[in-house]
């Protein structure tokens, strides 16, 4: 009965502290940035901004589908970027009725400080697990894709009700 109990507490422990630290994870990710830019860029932007760096000539289609999103919602997040001067739109040579994008100068700006800011939190991580064993990490590693895949089941869910 008294292990029950400690095992109780512990799970309860280790769910609040999870919500805890994706609360202030989101919080992080939801603050508007500059990216060094002088221009406030929110977090779909520059996620926008790091796909069009890593799929340079992409168009707005397949920005939709490696993004998981609308053209709709890819159309309107392009629209700001290039008013925001971060993207150059080039007709594309081998379709010439589509646009290919690439950063600007300004958006390279903001890509550098957006990797820049990835790097030290997986600092910030690393220095966590200095001193954590090998199978520690693994078993991390192995919890977190299971439970974002419980997480994932549960939205469904919660959205099905």
């Amino acid at each position: 009965m008294g292990m029950m109990n400690l095992n109780n507490k512990n799970r309860h422990k280790i769910s609040y502290a999870l919500l805890r630290l994706s609360t202030k994870i989101s919080e992080m990710e939801c603050t508007v940035r500059n990216y060094g830019t002088g221009t406030p860029i929110y977090e779909a932007e520059i996620h926008m901004i790091k796909a069009i760096k890593e799929n340079e000539g992409i168009h707005v289609t397949g920005l939709a589908e490696k993004l998981g999103v609308t053209k709709g919602a890819v159309s309107q997040i392009i629209a700001k970027l290039d008013k925001k001067e971060m993207i150059v739109k080039e007709q594309d040579a081998g379709n010439l009725s589509r646009l290919a994008l690439r950063l600007s100068a300004k958006g390279e700006t903001a890509y550098l400080h957006h990797e820049k800011l990835h790097g030290e939190f997986d600092r910030l991580v690393a220095d966590v697990l200095v001193t954590a064993s090998e199978k520690d990490r693994a078993f991390l590693v192995q919890f977190f894709a299971a439970l974002e895949e419980k997480v994932d089941r549960f939205e469904d869910y919660m959205s099905e009700s």
